[in-house]
């Protein structure tokens, strides 16, 4: 009875080892299933493309300005994108002693790199960029005031114009700082800062190029200054799996 009941609670043992075993290979099993049925992460790529606010609401308060710049990028990389805005401006400049009209069409193009770096399942961008900017434009004199030193006032009585000055053109270098977040399915809101640097100035004599349709005022010589607030849609064109980082040892 004693060698039974020994080879008995022997055989018990036996069998909860098997059976626990049994149950660690199959939850081993399970788990290394699902760890391989999950699905690779992908990385959506297409082209971005809106319109600047700024521009297109100045229009409506501003009765002197009439603009509209469309903008656009593509996604070359997880972090590069080809970028290019263009532009069309009608600007009626009044100051002290002169009342001038420019207008004319502009194109910058470049590229930005995004320095932030996405959660699962987000498509923002913070970047820094770089534009070569290229303007077309003319310019009309509506009229203007001399100044002279005999006068008792300073200058002379307005002098009607309306010479009109075709054919200038302009080439200068931007550096841009600025982000884009996506607020509903593709659709994003940005905000851009820009520098701007003129390179080449095509003026008339005696009249300076004193606005340039994408730079802006060239008051305080070669350098300017801007910023645009775009809203854009991403029309995504094709899907690339994003590879897992290896872990170091």
């Amino acid at each position: 009875m004693k060698h039974t009941l020994k080879y008995t609670f022997s055989v018990l043992i036996l069998l909860v080892s098997f059976n626990v075993t049994s149950q660690e290979t199959v939850v081993k099993d399970s788990l290394s299933t699902k760890k391989d049925s999950v699905a690779p992460k992908k990385e959506r790529f297409g082209i971005r493309f809106g319109v600047d606010l700024f521009k297109l609401t100045r229009s409506f308060y501003e009765k002197d300005y009439r603009g509209i710049e469309l903008v656009g990028d593509f996604k070359l990389t997880r972090i590069h994108y080809i970028a290019v805005e263009l532009g069309n401006e009608n600007k009626t400049v009044d100051d002290d002693r002169i009342n001038f009209t420019t207008q004319g069409t502009y194109i910058k193009a470049g590229f930005d790199f995004n320095a932030y770096e996405n959660w699962l399942g987000m498509e923002n961008i913070i970047y820094v960029g770089l534009r070569y900017g290229v303007s077309s434009f003319s310019q009309q004199r509506n009229s203007y005031e001399i100044y002279n030193r005999d006068s008792y006032f300073g200058v002379t009585p307005e002098i009607i114009d309306g010479e009109k000055f075709s054919g200038l053109s302009a080439q200068w270098v931007e550096v841009v700082a600025g982000f884009k977040a996506e607020v509903y399915k593709n659709i994003y809101l940005g905000i851009s800062l820009r520098v701007n640097r003129l390179m080449n100035n095509k003026q008339p004599e005696n009249f300076d190029n004193l606005y340039i349709p994408g730079f802006n005022r060239t008051y305080n010589g070669d350098f300017g200054v801007g910023f645009n607030y775009t809203v854009s849609y991403f029309l995504p064109l094709y899907k690339t799996t994003i590879k897992a980082k290896e872990k170091k040892k």
